[in-house]
């Protein structure tokens, strides 16, 4: 057999089910026999904008997600999604083709070796035939422990050399060890101490925590601790529907009454999060606080450079149940956060219909997010992109469903549609929905005609205020002139019928409820462009361009 058959071999035996790329001289040969195999080859419109689909798909389905492109100029197109991955620590392979080995006067030439470092992705090269197979084995093995992109870089002539079918292949998973790792009790002891000593404990969950399916153990901790559960924005509204005593997200985005909170806390247990410098405000928002931090890794420093009191290194689910038993045992029950007074505050809404001030023809932000989480079943996913416009959805959204956030990963627009799409494959065609500004979506246009053309059931709802909204406000802060900013777009809703979706331009709220009920009532491709205010400021550039404690 040829190479490139036995390299796809290797990827189905990996799992390879769906693939993101767009096809050329140096990878058609191996696309053809992935093709043959049954895998789903989804045909994209920008290399760049493939990568960002195989990344959401990785970050729903938990495995690495794979990306092809051909040689030289296909590769440099990654560059911006391959940051977002790195930075996100998705795991991902891309199937990078390469033009003949050692040819540098080809016209495709790039040293991608080179520039897979510059992009901040690993390398393995498939430099002979009889090594293709571990090559392979290799890219997905560090994708995998590492949670990091994998650039899988095959020349062309490697890949159209014979070759005989080799032993039967070892997927990597065969060599990850298996099992959940045991905490030293030592730390448990540690962080059992803390919590005694504690009046006010505050949970914060992150993606970690969520991807570890470890709701349960954080109730059972929560119940008998009396603390106040937050989550990182990653991780945002899981388990709100689960407990009275869910404050939100910690951090920047969190609210008014949260951040007030937050602040009483004396004790921090943080599982599966990082605690950067957002979630904790740089140490601020837990003046008073130790920390306890349940984490995989072999070591952590938070947002306020100091390294936690107790630092449990164990799996989510096995450290919560052995910390949960060592507080039984020592029969420590507080009553902490969990009062009448507390719950009070929790449940007062964060916006009320009283304080929406559009303008005619122009919806209020926060009267969109208002509607969006009414009239969307909870069922349905939601992606949240980057921008101003972004911010309102971030601290609004209450309904409880799965979210995936862009938020801080490179800080590039466009992107989450595109892991949107990816998203949707990896959960079997499930409909979900991204709110997202007109500049980001603008950016990456066409691949809604591909969704169009793979009947992926995507709502793309565009917050359009018909400029760069950060930069908008930003520079009204600066001194600078606001005007700069404002781009003018066609009504979307035309543009997104005409590429084969459905789509409608709505300027009030009884006519964005009739397009989400349309959408609701028979999933497709469709764009929903909401045209907004540009007079109201997000909470967290109000906090960080005018000081406003809101």
């Amino acid at each position: 057999m040829k190479v490139y058959e036995l390299l796809a071999q290797a990827f189905v035996a990996e799992g390879t089910s769906d693939v993101f790329g767009m096809m050329g001289d140096a990878n058609m040969h191996w696309m053809n026999a992935l093709a043959r195999r049954g895998v789903r080859l989804y045909e994209v419109r920008h290399e760049g904008s493939g990568l960002g689909m195989a990344d959401g798909w990785a970050r729903t389905a938990g495995r690495p997600g794979v990306v092809t492109t051909t040689s030289g100029p296909g590769v440099a197109q990654l560059a911006t999604s391959m940051i977002v991955a790195s930075r996100a620590r998705t795991p991902l392979v891309a199937f990078c083709g390469e033009t003949a080995w050692g040819d540098q006067g080809a016209v495709q030439y790039l040293d991608q070796r080179r520039f897979a470092a510059a992009i901040e992705c690993g390398f393995v090269h498939v430099s002979r035939a009889d090594l293709a197979e571990e090559a392979v084995q290799r890219a997905f093995y560090l994708s995998r422990t590492e949670s990091r992109p994998i650039m899988l870089s095959a020349p062309i002539d490697v890949q159209k050399q014979e070759c005989e079918d080799g032993d039967q292949y070892v997927p990597s998973t065969d060599l990850i060890p298996r099992g959940r790792s045991l905490p030293d009790p030592a730390a448990i002891e540690a962080a059992c101490d803390i919590i005694r000593a504690s009046k006010r404990v505050v949970i914060i969950a992150g993606r970690g925590a969520r991807r570890a399916e470890a709701g349960e153990q954080i109730l059972r901790l929560q119940g008998r601790t009396g603390a106040l559960l937050a989550t990182t924005l990653q991780a945002k509204n899981w388990l709100c529907g689960s407990t009275d005593y869910h404050v939100g997200i910690a951090g920047l985005y969190g609210d008014k009454t949260a951040m007030e909170l937050l602040q009483e806390a004396d004790c921090v247990i943080a599982v599966g999060a990082s605690l950067n410098h957002y979630t904790i405000e740089h140490g601020y928002l837990f003046p008073d606080a130790r920390y306890i931090q349940i984490d995989t890794a072999p070591h952590i420093v938070m947002g306020n450079g100091a390294v936690a009191d107790s630092y449990i290194r164990a799996d989510a689910v096995t450290a919560l149940t052995e910390l949960t038993r060592a507080l039984e045992s020592r029969s420590v029950a507080l009553e902490g956060f969990h009062t009448t007074e507390v719950l009070h505050r929790l449940t007062a809404p964060l916006a009320t219909p009283a304080e929406f001030h559009g303008e005619p023809g122009l919806l209020d932000p926060r009267e969109v997010i208002h509607v969006l989480d009414e009239e969307i079943p909870g069922e349905i996913g939601l992606v949240l992109g980057s921008g101003h416009q972004t911010d309102f959805g971030t601290m609004l959204f209450q309904r409880s469903r799965e979210v995936l956030s862009n938020y801080g990963m490179f800080g590039a627009i466009g992107q989450a549609p595109l892991l949107t799409i990816g998203s949707i494959v990896a959960n079997g065609n499930r409909p979900a929905f991204v709110v997202e500004g007109d500049a980001s979506f603008l950016m990456h246009l066409p691949e809604f005609e591909t969704a169009c053309r793979y009947d992926i059931p995507i709502l793309i709802v565009v917050m359009n205020d018909e400029g760069l909204g950060a930069e908008y406000h930003k520079a009204g802060a600066a001194g600078l002139d606001p005007e700069l900013a404002v781009i003018p777009t066609p009504e979307l809703g035309p543009v997104a019928v005409a590429l084969g979706g459905g789509g409608a331009t709505v300027r009030t709220a009884d006519q964005l409820r009739a397009a989400l009920a349309e959408y609701v009532r028979a999933p497709r491709p469709t764009v929903i462009d909401v045209r907004i205010t540009r007079n109201i400021v997000s909470i967290p550039y109000r906090r960080l361009l005018h000081g406003e404690d809101v």
